[in-house]
Formats: structure tokens, sequence, C-alpha cells
């Protein structure tokens, strides 16, 4: 599978932090950064419940930092890239084994998006060890 076939739309993803700047004082959201021994992807993936009005997506990353540029996946089995701000060379690189990975976990990573919310500190780290590597 290449990134050209799964590419859905190219736009410019935001960073973490201009993600969090566009959010109202009401949102609340939970998030957890998972790295490569997590997910066998390499770089981090960022998992979040509900964001804003975006549908279920998660966001993959080079490395952790607010400012780092990413690209965001929708969450399904056939997931796709729906906006990037990584270089294209990056983006070919990561985009399918983080696509494999979404696909293989996109069921518990739905959950979380709609009702992660609702869990304790250790049931999120139970969740998160339960997620499948790519």
């Amino acid at each position: 599978m290449s990134v050209h076939e799964t590419a859905v739309r190219t736009d410019r993803a935001p960073t973490l932090d201009e993600e969090l700047r566009a959010l109202g004082e009401e949102d609340v959201f939970e998030m957890a950064n998972l790295d490569e021994a997590m997910t066998g992807v390499p770089g981090v993936i960022t998992i979040t419940t509900a964001m804003g009005d975006r549908g279920p997506r998660v966001k993959v990353y080079l490395k952790k930092g607010r400012d780092q540029p990413g690209a965001s996946l929708s969450i399904g089995p056939n997931p796709s890239v729906l906006a990037s701000s990584l270089d294209e060379r990056d983006l070919a690189r990561i985009a399918p084994q983080a696509l494999a990975w979404v696909a293989l976990n996109h069921e518990a990573l739905t959950t979380f998006w709609f009702e992660g919310e609702s869990l304790c500190v250790d049931e999120l780290l139970a969740f998160c060890r339960s997620l499948k590597k790519a």
C-alpha cells in the first residue's frame, strides 16, 4: 500500500499546539502519546478522545513535541492520510506503517475516541498496553 493510494487530502496538518489553541474552554479531551516501543511504528502516535468537531483520527509525528509537523490519519478499517505537514519523504516512510497500525487497532481506537474521557489513569495504561503492534 503506497502513501499516494491512501492519501485523501494533503492539506497541512496543524501542530498539536495549534490544535490545542483552537479548542474552546469547554472542550475536554484525553490524550496519550505512544512511542515506537508500544506501536511498532517509528515516531510518536498521539491518540485522543473527540477533539473539537473533527471525526475520529490519530496524529503521527516523527518525534514528540507541541510544535512538530505531523500527519492526521482517519480511524477505521481502511484508514487514510487526511492531512500532513510532514515532508513528503518522511510521510512516505512512516505513513504505511502508521496506517497499518490504525487498521489493526481501529475498533479500540474508535472506542477510545468516543468513550476514553471516562478512563482513570490505570484504565488508560491498560488500554494503551492492549493495543497491538504493527
